[in-house]
C-alpha cells in the first residue's frame, strides 16, 4: 500500500452518514439526516421533463442567465434588494459547495475563521483544508443557542478573516433578529472581516418571525457571501442546485473557485427552476406548510418527559432527554435506532467541545403518519 499523509486525518465519516446508514440497516424511521420524505412537486417535474430536451450540455460556469435573473427577481420580491443577476449571481451544485468555495476564495493558511457551536458539520474541514483556523464559540443551549456578542467582540483579532453565519440554524432551529444583524455588524465595522451566510432555510421561519438575512444589513452585505439552495424550499436536496450571492468583487473571487470545483451545474434543472421561481407561492406558502408539521410532531410528546426546545426556524426539532436517559447522547441516537427504530441526530457532535447538554435533532420534514408513529415510538420510554 502506498502511504502518504491524509489531509484531514481527524475527519471521520460525517454523523448523517453514519445515522442513515443505521436506520437503513435496521428498518429505522429516519428522522436522522435533514431530507423530505416527499416528492417535490408535479408541475416542477413536468419542467424538469420538458427542459431535459434540448439542455443537455454544459451551462455557462456562472449559471443559466434566465435562471440567475429569475434568483435576483425572487431576491428583490423577497428583501427588496436589488442583485444584479449577471455580477452578483453564482449558481452552484448545491449550498455546500457554496460554503466550500466562499470560504477557499479568501481563507488563506493562518487566517482565523470564526463559527457559533453548535455548528454545521462542513464549516470547519472547508477551513481546515484551505490552511485557516477554525475558531469555536459555544452557545448555550438553556439561553435559546443565542449568540454572545461580547464574547465574539473579545474573540476578534488581527487574524480573523472571516466569521459564519448560519440563520435559520442548523441543528437547533434558532433564528437571528434584526438586533442581532446590528450586533455583528457594530462588530466588524471597519474591519477587513467576511461574512459567509448559510442561509439554506430562509424561507422555513415559524410563528410569523421573519428571516433576517445579512443581505439586508448595508454593512453586512457589503462584506458578505449568501449561500442559499433550492434543495430545502422545493422538497428536492437530490438535485443540488444551490447560489451565491454577494457583491461583485467577491462574486469574482468565488468564480474563480466554482470554476476549479464544479465547473458547472446541470442544465435542464436551471432552466426548469427558472420557470418554477416565477410563482411566488411556491416558496412564501413553505413556512406554514412545516409549521403544521412541526406542532404536530410537537403536540405527540404532550405530557411525556422529553423536553422539546424551541424551534423558530429549518425543519429540525431539538429535544432533551435528561429525565429519560444519562446515556450520552451518540450511545442514545445509536440505541434508539436499534431498539425502536427512530434514528435521530445527536446534537454534541456539532460541537468542538461538546457540552453536558442531553439533546437529539429529529427532522420533522416527513409524512404525517411517519412522524406521529416516531413520536409513538418515543414517548412510551
Amino acid at each position: 500500500m502506498i502511504q502518504f499523509p491524509s489531509k484531514q486525518a481527524q475527519v471521520q465519516t460525517t454523523i448523517f452518514t453514519k445515522m442513515s446508514a443505521l436506520a437503513t440497516e435496521y428498518g429505522a424511521l429516519n428522522l436522522s439526516q435533514g431530507f423530505p420524505g416527499f416528492d417535490c412537486s408535479e408541475e416542477l417535474q413536468a419542467l424538469l421533463a420538458f427542459y431535459s430536451k434540448g439542455h443537455n450540455q454544459y451551462a455557462p460556469m456562472a449559471g443559466v442567465p434566465v435562471f440567475k435573473q429569475s434568483i435576483a427577481d425572487k431576491t428583490k420580491l423577497f428583501y427588496g434588494i436589488e442583485m444584479d443577476a449577471q455580477k452578483e449571481v453564482t449558481v452552484v451544485s448545491g449550498a455546500t459547495e457554496a460554503l466550500f468555495c466562499a470560504i477557499h476564495c479568501c481563507v488563506f493558511p493562518g487566517d482565523e475563521v470564526i463559527m457559533f457551536d453548535p455548528s454545521y458539520d462542513a464549516y470547519d474541514p472547508a477551513v481546515r483544508l484551505a490552511g485557516g483556523i477554525p475558531i469555536h464559540l459555544a452557545m448555550d443551549a438553556q439561553k435559546g443557542f443565542q449568540i454572545d456578542w461580547e464574547l465574539l467582540a473579545r474573540t476578534i483579532s488581527p487574524k480573523t478573516r472571516a466569521i459564519m453565519v448560519n440563520t435559520p440554524h442548523n441543528p437547533t432551529g434558532a433564528i437571528w433578529s434584526e438586533e442581532d444583524l446590528n450586533a455583528l455588524a457594530e462588530i466588524v465595522k471597519g474591519t477587513n472581516i467576511l461574512i459567509i451566510s448559510d442561509e439554506v432555510y430562509e424561507h422555513i421561519v415559524f410563528d410569523g418571525k421573519k428571516h433576517y438575512s445579512v443581505l439586508l444589513h448595508p454593512e453586512l452585505r457589503k462584506r458578505s457571501f449568501v449561500c442559499g439552495s433550492f434543495g430545502k424550499t422545493y422538497h428536492i436536496t437530490g438535485w443540488k442546485i444551490g447560489y451565491c450571492l454577494a457583491p461583485e468583487y467577491l462574486t469574482r473571487e468565488f468564480q474563480k473557485l466554482h470554476q476549479w470545483v464544479t465547473f458547472s451545474s446541470a442544465t435542464p434543472l436551471q432552466y426548469a427552476l427558472s420557470d418554477y421561481l416565477k410563482e411566488p407561492k411556491h416558496y412564501l406558502g413553505l413556512a406554514d406548510f412545516y409549521q403544521r408539521k412541526r406542532d404536530l410532531f410537537a403536540a405527540a410528546f404532550a405530557g411525556s418527559r422529553w423536553k422539546l426546545l424551541p424551534s423558530h426556524g429549518s425543519f429540525f426539532q431539538c429535544i432533551d432527554y435528561s429525565e429519560i436517559s444519562d446515556e450520552l447522547d451518540v450511545d442514545l441516537a445509536v440505541r434508539l435506532t436499534k431498539e425502536i427504530q427512530v434514528a435521530s441526530i445527536p446534537i454534541s457532535v456539532f460541537y468542538q467541545k461538546p457540552p453536558s447538554d442531553k439533546i437529539l435533532r429529529f427532522c420533522f420534514a416527513k409524512n404525517d403518519d411517519i412522524l406521529l408513529e416516531a413520536a409513538s415510538r418515543l414517548v412510551q420510554l
